[in-house]
This record gives structure tokens, sequence and C-alpha cells, in this order.
């Protein structure tokens, strides 16, 4: 799959302009759906976005976009760096973008994060996979944000190799893109080792990755279910072994997110499919019952309630 993103163009769509047609690039984010569960619910205003910040990034140890935290991932990648005029103002666009995607407003935070420029694409790519995934209907629509959400995050791959987060929401993002064209299609094509060496590289910069852990456990669980265990194994190098070891590490890591919880439980009926109802049941129930912090843990539990009815 040859990537290819035009940042100038991104920058064009993420400005606002007074009442484009409708049909231009430009109104696509604006026609995403709104977050159906509330648009203030988790809303983190002022220093509580600073204040909650532990809690909502345990999964993924994003720093919080200070500019001296955003200085220190400059010079931990040289490259990135003559594309940030000012940390302090990049850390003003971040702070903004990342509210609005805790809060659900998907479309406002991937703007926001492209305005930014390269050092916005994790929380705009990210603000885009879990749209596609979660709200978006279409199939052509799902597939065309997340091919740029892949395309958006390899690009920044070439100027940022040592951003954890980088690989994990490229890997994420291409994983969710496979997901769509079916992890068969994915894997003849070469995509499933890649989304594996991207979460695996996330986890070499940042151990305490919990995302990146429940990431590989999906690849592994989503692999054995379409090709099986021997095939699994012996092709792919995955074993119903390592989707466990991989979640209850992730467990071990975020206990409280409901959406490593649902994960796990659909990655156990993935490879264990009836054998498997009572243990994804149980791991569904206590994804219900945890107190979501965002929009995303929000969702996470109303897939677990809509699984056990």
């Amino acid at each position: 799959m040859h990537l290819t993103f035009d940042w100038n163009m991104a920058l064009r769509r993420s400005r606002p302009r007074p009442n484009p047609p409708s049909g231009e690039p430009g109104t696509v984010r604006r026609a995403w759906k709104r977050f159906p569960y509330g648009d203030r619910v988790y809303r983190y205003g002022g220093c509580a976005l600073a204040s909650n910040w532990c809690r909502l990034h345990r999964g993924d140890r994003e720093l919080f976009p200070s500019a001296a935290n955003i200085a220190e991932l400059l010079r931990a990648n040289p490259a990135l760096a003559s594309h940030v005029t000012s940390p302090a103002d990049a850390a003003i666009q971040l702070e903004a973008a990342w509210r609005a995607y805790h809060a659900g407003d998907f479309a406002d935070a991937a703007d926001r994060g492209l305005a930014a420029g390269p050092v916005g694409v994790v929380v705009a790519a990210r603000a885009a996979t879990v749209y596609a995934a979660h709200l978006e209907e279409d199939e052509a629509r799902r597939l065309s944000i997340l091919r740029e959400a892949v395309e958006a995050s390899a690009e920044v791959l070439d100027i940022a190799p040592n951003w954890a987060n980088a690989w994990y929401v490229h890997g994420t993002a291409l994983r969710c893109y496979s997901q769509n064209i079916s992890v068969v299609k994915a894997l003849a094509q070469g995509m499933g080792g890649k989304v594996r060496d991207c979460l695996q590289r996330a986890l070499e910069l940042e151990p305490g990755h919990a995302d990146a852990h429940v990431g590989l456990g999906v690849y592994c669980a989503e692999v054995i279910d379409k090709v099986g265990a021997m095939v699994g194994a012996l092709s792919y190098g995955v074993r119903k072994e390592a989707v466990v070891d991989h979640f209850e590490t992730a467990i071990e890591l975020h206990a409280q997110s409901p959406v490593v919880l649902a994960e796990y439980a659909r990655a156990i009926q993935l490879v264990d499919g009836g054998a498997g109802a009572g243990r994804a049941y149980e791991i569904y129930a206590a994804a219900a019952a945890c107190q979501p912090a965002d929009a995303l843990e929000r969702l996470g539990v109303e897939r677990a309630r809509s699984e056990i009815g």
C-alpha cells in the first residue's frame, strides 16, 4: 500500500471557510456525526485537563502537551522540530485538540490536530480512527477516513521515529483499515505484519503502553479467527496464549479501562467461540460496570452493555 499525505491540503481542509459548498473536501469532517452521549459530559475545561491527564492517558502514556514536554519530544525527534515554530503555541493547539477528543468532538479534534501540523497527528489520527471505528455507518466514508489516518500517521513516522504514540496510532489506524477491507485480504497484502511491527515498536519505546498491548492482543485474536490457530502459529507467529498475555498485561497497566475489558471479551469470542462465551460475558459485565472518563471509554461501556443485553 503506497502512502502519501499532503499536509498543505490537510491544513486547507482544517481551516474554517464561510459556507463551503457541500461535497467539497473541507465539509467532510463537519458532516461527521455528533457523539451520541452528550457533548458536555466529558469536557475538561481550564486546568481540569491537566489534573485528569494521568487518568485519561494511563493507556497510552502520552505526555501532557505542555511547552516543556513538546520541547522534549522535539529533542528526541530532531526532524520534527522544523515543523514546530513555537512549542508554547503548539501546546495551546494540542490542548484544545485533546480536549475536543476526550469530549467526543472528534471532527474538531481532527481539525485542530491537523492545524498544528505533524506534531498534531497523534490526536488527529486517533480522533479519526475512533470516529470511523465507532460512529461512521457509511462504509465508503469509513474507509476514506481510515485511509487518511493511515497516510497521515505514516508520514509522521519518517520525522518522529522515537515517538511511541506515532507508532501506536499508525498501527491502530492500519489495523482498523485492515478490518474494514477484511483481515484475510489485509494479511495477504502484508498489512498484518506492519500492524504488529508498529505496535511492538511502540512497546519498545514505551513498555508501559497498555493500549499497544491491547492492539497486539486484538491482532493475534483476529489472525487466529480468520486462519485458525495452527496456520496462525506457523505462518504469522501468533498463539492463543499471546492473546491472554497481552490483555492481562494491559489490565495490570490500566485496570480502570472499559475499552481494555471490552476488547478482551471480543478477543476471547474470536479465539474460543462458544467455548469462551461465559468468560467473555463476565468481562463484558466488568466493562459495563466501569465509570468512563471520556468519550472513548463511554463508547466502550455502551458496547459492553449491548453485548450483555
